[in-house]
């Protein structure tokens, strides 16, 4: 990786401004990791003088993406994967989780953050069957076009779409539809798509309030994100076979078949904003 000191001690990959702050970066710092600037920290700042949870929410996403891809990965068979907007690389990551589970599975990282794709590249060096994708995962066309992916999809065999916490900063949610049956259209039969979104209740009640709240906050560094409805994030399955136990509270989601333990339950804070869910292409 090439680039000059910053401020901060640390070098500044070319491309990357670190005087605005970046959702990877600021959800890197939520996760206690050092991938961020002054910039990210300061956002941080005013985000936990109104949800001081918020990192919570961060970890709780993490320990929902390593159960998910764990049964995928596992129980499900699935050996290929495309994790799009993956943000920083931390401690388990998709491939990581996937490939404890079947030496043999590929996957394949998308993210136009040029933060990330200075560390992901990097990391990915040593690992044959994980590859990186410097895209905009709201641009289907191009994303469909680069090598990687369309060699994973070109096998004919099932393949998991991850998009954690990237949906809602698609501000429209026709736009957020339109975007994913691009996706979906593509993905072989059998495949899956795994979601986790921001959610807003919009009841007037104190969940409501706190979100409301909370993007009126960082309107100016992310004007894009839109908190939604646990039926809207439902539609953004449509047309897929979703599996229970639906779209629930991340701590509340199980792999199908099982049940959620004690420690993801009391994990399941009634706070808790981030929801998702897991459906299949039939």
């Amino acid at each position: 990786m090439t680039g000059q000191p910053s401020d901060d001690g640390g070098l500044i990959a070319q491309g990357i401004d670190t005087t605005k702050p970046s959702v990877a970066r600021v959800y890197d710092y939520f996760l206690g990791g050092k991938d961020n600037y002054e910039s990210d920290r300061e956002l941080y700042r005013q985000i936990m003088k109104i949800a001081p949870e918020a990192p919570e929410w961060a970890r709780v996403n993490r320990s929902w993406l390593g159960r998910m891809v764990g049964w995928l990965a596992g129980a499900a068979g699935v050996e290929r994967f495309v994790d799009a907007g993956s943000g920083l690389p931390t401690a388990q990551n998709t491939h990581q989780i996937a490939q404890a589970q079947n030496r043999s599975a590929s996957v394949v990282y998308i993210d136009r953050d040029p933060s990330v794709a200075a560390h992901g590249r990097a990391l990915l060096l040593d690992n044959d069957r994980t590859h990186f994708a410097a895209a905009d995962l709201t641009r289907p066309d191009d994303v469909l076009a680069d090598p990687a992916v369309k060699a994973i999809l070109s096998e004919g065999r099932p393949v998991a779409l991850v998009m954690a916490l990237m949906l809602h900063y698609v501000e429209d949610l026709d736009d957020a539809r339109a975007i994913l049956r691009q996706y979906v259209d593509a993905l072989p039969p059998g495949s899956y798509l795994a979601i986790s979104h921001a959610c807003n209740p919009r009841d007037g009640g104190a969940i409501d309030q706190m979100a409301t709240e909370l993007t009126e906050k960082v309107k100016a560094a992310f004007p894009t994100l839109t908190f939604r409805t646990v039926e809207e994030i439902g539609s953004l399955f449509a047309g897929l076979e979703l599996l229970d136990p639906g779209v629930v509270r991340l701590a509340e989601w199980h792999a199908p078949g099982a049940e959620a333990s004690a420690e993801d339950e009391q994990l399941a804070d009634a706070r808790d904003v981030i929801y998702g869910g897991v459906a299949r292409k039939v």
